[in-house]
């Protein structure tokens, strides 16, 4: 059979979503072209300007009620009105605070992410780019950190003065007082009320870019680590496999979003990774193989099935196999088309979640433990958390209702953090983390946040084993790399966007913890203070077929003087291997 085309190969389709083989600027050519007005004015009605609309009118509404109320407050009636109204919100507090916090943090971060972390992202890495590249040689680690430090407070000023400068421009419009005959023109409220929003925003903008870049310009920077010690000084030691980001296909030829045609086919590489992971085990027997995130691509059941078909075949590799969530797992909204919204109401990212879920039960769940956070311990393994809504998540998986996917919102928030407990009092456990962040649209899907939830079940487990050794797992990074780049792109914002602050809540534990992640397929070790990250390289991304890929063996342990330590990694390398080519009429291709 000749062919003019190998189909293998693929074509000019399958780099529609490729950062790898795409620039910015022609991506954001494809999101103008082919994005869906009447939704994106929809959505955009629903979570900018309905929002902007209603923050805005809350003072005018607010200043009327205190009006009315003062003078109501006499009667028997205003009064027992009041009390009712006070009593309804107590209740609602007291029996649904956790749910209410949750939706609180979310939306407070989502802020963030929408109106403040891109631009002090973006203020910050600039500032840091072009002074590295003007200072040059100069730079040691020491001066490289001190300049990162720099960078973040020079951005946090920076747009504190314009956010100053914008409150200032819109401030005469504003109107901060009402009485209830003017609600009845709420026509006449709308520019007063988008004004009221504007300031409120900026000056929350003043305020909070400059304690963001204060906060991330005292908190210890970034540094390489290469304090690794020998093997043979370690009183007591586990072996840990690292792997992340292998981006699970659902084809056999299938190409990744990320890297297109610049990446690999199929998932014949990992494949090659587990059945070395399968000779390593029985010549030195590993103790955990732990994938930090996107498993799959793009959260679909093809590539789910794909996944559990590869670690099938390899059962002894399976039972010490521990996974987590990573953004493509759950926030890609359609792989083939990254301008695709994703209404709040819709089904999908639900059910992305719920795959993921399963996945994480079949994994790992008789062997780890949901946190219980009014006990402040462990509490029943993922499998018996999970029992009670096994006939929900399968109704909802056939029928994407909006009742069953807020009712699974809350089985999903509360299935983290996914805890492997220590074998022994003074074992090794593992701290599985979701950090995840709620988007509604594919080019976004990178973002990441931490919940304070989620802190505060990591400390109570550590508190609960206090002479135990710990691996933090997560999938985003919770620092931008100090390492040098080439391009501004490959600096810019993809970390935790409370990063800083989930830095400062893990060096709490630093003596006992060793944090592992994911995401952008760096290969790193580094350190911020006492707090040692470790970044692994993806065995099956940024290479080609027939290149050559690695992953990392850790060995962790404890010497005699009790000291968690890290010995000098071993680095697996996996060759590449060519698809056979069919016959083809033109060399060209």
């Amino acid at each position: 059979m000749t062919l003019l085309l190998d189909p293998r190969k693929g074509d000019v389709e399958d780099d529609t979503s490729s950062t790898k083989g795409r620039s910015l600027l022609s991506l954001a050519g494809t999101l103008l072209v082919e994005i869906s007005l009447p939704k994106l004015i929809a959505a955009w009605l629903l979570l900018v300007a309905l929002p902007c609309i209603l923050l805005g009118l809350t003072p005018l509404i607010g200043s009327a009620w205190l009006a009315t109320f003062s003078r109501s407050i006499g009667s028997t009636y205003g009064g027992l009105l009041t009390f009712a109204i006070i009593l309804i919100v107590l209740a609602v507090g007291w029996f649904g605070g956790r749910t209410l916090f949750r939706i609180a943090e979310q939306a407070f971060w989502a802020l963030n992410a929408m109106a403040v972390q891109p631009l002090y992202a973006l203020s910050r890495e600039a500032i840091r780019h072009f002074s590295e590249i003007a200072l040059g040689r100069w730079l040691d680690e020491e001066r490289r950190a001190r300049l990162r430090a720099f960078s973040a407070a020079a951005a946090g000023l920076l747009l504190c003065v314009i956010s100053l400068f914008i409150v200032w421009l819109i401030g005469p419009h504003t109107r901060w007082s009402a009485e209830f005959a003017d609600l009845l023109s709420p026509v006449s409220l709308i520019v007063p009320a988008l004004a009221n929003a504007g300031v409120i925003l900026f000056a929350y903008c003043t305020a909070v870019t400059f304690v963001w870049g204060l906060a991330d310009a005292s908190m210890d920077q970034p540094r390489g680590w290469w304090d690794f010690v020998d093997a043979s000084v370690l009183k007591r030691s586990w072996r840990v496999v690292h792997l992340s980001d292998v981006h699970v296909v659902g084809e056999r030829f299938g190409f990744r979003l990320e890297s297109g045609r610049l990446g690999p086919q199929g998932n014949s590489r990992l494949a090659r990774v587990l059945a070395r992971l399968e000779e390593m085990h029985a010549q030195n027997p590993l103790d955990h193989i732990l994938i930090t995130g996107d498993i799959t691509d793009a959260g679909r059941s093809a590539e789910w099935a794909e996944f559990f078909v590869a670690m099938l075949r390899h059962p002894k590799i399976a039972e010490r196999c521990l996974i987590l969530p990573g953004n493509h797992d759950i926030n890609v909204v359609d792989r083939s088309n990254p301008a695709k919204l994703d209404f709040p109401t819709s089904p999908g990212r639900r059910l992305r979640e719920m795959r993921a879920l399963s996945g994480i039960s079949a994994v790992q769940g008789k062997r780890t433990h949901v946190v219980d956070l009014e006990k402040r311990r462990l509490g029943k393994t993922l499998d018996e958390a999970l029992a009670p809504y096994a006939d929900d998540i399968a109704t909802f998986a056939d029928t994407g209702t909006i009742r069953l996917s807020a009712k699974l919102a809350r089985v999903w928030a509360e299935a983290f953090p996914v805890v492997l407990p220590p074998g022994t009092d003074d074992g090794l456990g593992i701290i599985l983390l979701n950090s995840t962040a709620l988007t509604h649209f594919s080019f976004t899907n990178a973002l990441g946040l931490m919940s304070a939830e989620q802190s505060r079940a990591m400390h109570a487990v550590v508190r609960q084993f206090p002479k135990a050794q710990w691996i933090v797992a997560l999938h985003h990074h919770m620092v931008e790399y100090p390492t040098p780049a080439l391009k501004l792109s490959e600096r810019i914002g993809t970390a935790l966007i409370n990063g800083s602050w989930f830095v400062r809540q893990v060096q709490r534990i630093a003596r006992r913890a060793i944090v592992m992640h994911g995401h952008r397929h760096i290969d790193w070790i580094g350190r911020c203070g006492r707090l040692v990250i470790v970044s692994a390289p993806s065995p099956v991304m940024e290479a080609r077929d027939g290149d050559t890929t690695s992953f990392y063996v850790h060995t962790l342990g404890v010497d005699k003087a009790g000291r968690y330590l890290m010995a000098h990694p071993e680095r697996v390398d996996i060759p590449g291997d060519e698809l056979a080519t069919l016959p083809v009429r033109s060399d060209t291709r």
